[in-house]
């Protein structure tokens, strides 16, 4: 199994003196990175949707190998909410497409007010170019049914795995043959950091759900204070213990 560990974002200033040398310029982050961990999940379309330009100079600046997720703009899923998904997801992926093969999953984190509609997400799903790795983060318990789940399954779209304070807060369904887990916040000192049992646990539930030949891609959101780099690390090591 491979399962490829990353971070949420790398342009966090108080990264500086943890992962990056204090002598290394922000515009060489990226490349010292990549030195570290072999995924990121970009959040920058999330905001403003890059120009191809950009994706472009990421795939550039990045080793062969290397895998960047590009979580979804909230156009499509915060103001738009899923409706009319065709327009916003055709031009997230002429964009992203200029990151050739470094181009991952594609993350739809939902708004908490977006109640359960899967006839949407399965619409929404519909629209994404086949052979697209689309993994879906709902935050409302609304969502949590066999239809919702059988949308995932049909489209082969992954089930974000969603952990805060430690524990899971979505199912744990296995929808594809790839997973996509996020971290969020741990319970640990100094907060916000993942405690070693919280994260063997974790490897543990992964190990158990996909057969070792499966990519599951896990994402450590809890930047502050670098807790993200310090945890990524620790579960490196141990989703690779046999």
């Amino acid at each position: 199994m491979a399962v490829i560990v990353g971070t949420s974002g790398w342009q966090y200033r108080d990264w500086s003196g943890v992962l990056y040398p204090p002598d290394r310029p922000q515009r060489l982050w990226l490349e010292e990175y990549t030195r570290h961990f072999p995924t990121v999940e970009s959040n920058n379309a999330f905001y403003r949707l890059p120009s191809p330009e950009t994706f472009a100079q990421w795939r550039d600046r990045t080793p062969p190998g290397f895998v960047m997720a590009v979580k979804a703009s909230r156009f499509l899923t915060h103001i738009k909410r899923l409706r009319d998904p065709a327009e916003p997801v055709h031009r997230l992926m002429a964009h992203a497409a200029s990151l050739g093969d470094r181009l991952g999953p594609v993350l739809l984190q939902l708004p908490p007010t977006l109640k359960g509609d899967p006839e949407a997400l399965d619409a929404c799903l519909a629209c994404f170019p086949a052979g697209t790795r689309v993994a879906v983060e709902p935050r409302h318990d609304s969502w949590w049914t066999p239809a919702v789940r059988s949308v995932l399954t049909e489209r082969g779209a992954a089930l974000c795995w969603a952990d805060r304070g430690s524990r899971p807060v979505t199912p744990l369904w296995r929808t594809a043959d790839w997973g996509y887990v996020r971290f969020h916040a741990g319970r640990a000192r100094p907060w916000p950091r993942y405690g070693r049992t919280a994260l063997r646990t974790w490897a543990e539930r992964i190990a158990d759900t996909w057969p070792r030949e499966a990519d599951v891609f896990a994402y450590f959101n809890n930047d502050p204070g670098a807790a993200a780099v310090t945890d990524a690390r620790v579960f490196v090591r141990l989703v690779a213990k046999p």
